[in-house]
């Protein structure tokens, strides 16, 4: 109740329009939220260690947009992990969605191109007992994980549409990175080139442009999609 003379004086209505929106509305502490990206920021690392592990050439490892998202993957979420069992404002969303948009890639350029023989650029191979659980780790549990704490654990139409083209830097990015990299290696190398669409040896350099274009317009498609269904997606209340 506030004071009547309060009032009078203009004191009690100063106080309270300096009051913190926080201090109104205080952010509560999520430790179901926590534990699961916790969970995920793991199944991220561990996937990372057992390739690490099973790998003899690190530096070709590490070339991988898989690694290289996944290790994205395992720091916003072990932050975002923190933040909820702290009781502290969510992480950003450009970088929250940045995360889930390349490991979201991640996933579906593995399973409906990599992974599928009939793709014309598929990278299909006989895998040790720990490559083969990094896989499924790095291409299927972190992507779904990622996908079921933004549908599930976020609140909705947090993402901008300029987000859309902001995330695709490190994509495009990466394609001149990729090639960079081919130059200093010596011709026939294996692994020369992380993926067989980005290999300039067998489609040229023209060709390499083009496979470039093509996802990098789907990547964009899929950027936008993410961008709608947050937007207009409901808000799920959950516990903790």
């Amino acid at each position: 109740m506030i004071d009547p003379s309060s009032s009078r004086s203009g004191i009690g209505t100063a106080s309270t329009a300096r009051v913190p929106a926080a201090a109104v509305v205080p952010v509560s502490r999520r430790p179901v939220v926590a534990a699961f990206r916790a969970l995920v920021s793991l199944a991220a690392l561990t996937g990372i260690v057992f390739d690490v592990i099973d790998s003899h050439d690190l530096g070709r490892l590490f070339s991988y947009f898989t690694i290289q998202s996944n290790i994205l993957v395992a720091l916003v979420f072990a932050w975002s992990a923190h933040r909820a069992w702290t009781a502290r404002p969510a992480v950003s969303p450009r970088l929250t969605g940045a995360a889930l948009l390349y490991i979201c890639i991640t996933g579906v350029v593995f399973h409906f191109v990599l992974d599928n023989a009939s793709s014309g650029f598929s990278m299909t191979a006989e895998r040790t007992p720990l490559e083969s659980i990094a896989n499924q780790l790095l291409h299927t549990v972190t992507p779904i994980a990622a996908v079921l704490d933004w549908l599930l654990l976020t609140a909705p139409g947090r993402f901008r549409f300029v987000f859309a083209a902001q995330w695709l830097l490190y994509p495009l990015l990466y394609f001149p990175f990729a090639l960079i990299r081919a130059a200093f290696l010596s011709p026939g190398i294996e692994g020369r080139y992380p993926y067989p669409f980005l290999d300039a040896d067998l489609h040229g350099y023209l060709g390499v442009l083009g496979n470039a274009v093509t996802f990098g317009l789907a990547f964009y498609g899929l950027a936008l999609v993410i961008f709608l269904i947050d937007r207009f997606r409901p808000g799920l209340r959950t516990p903790g």
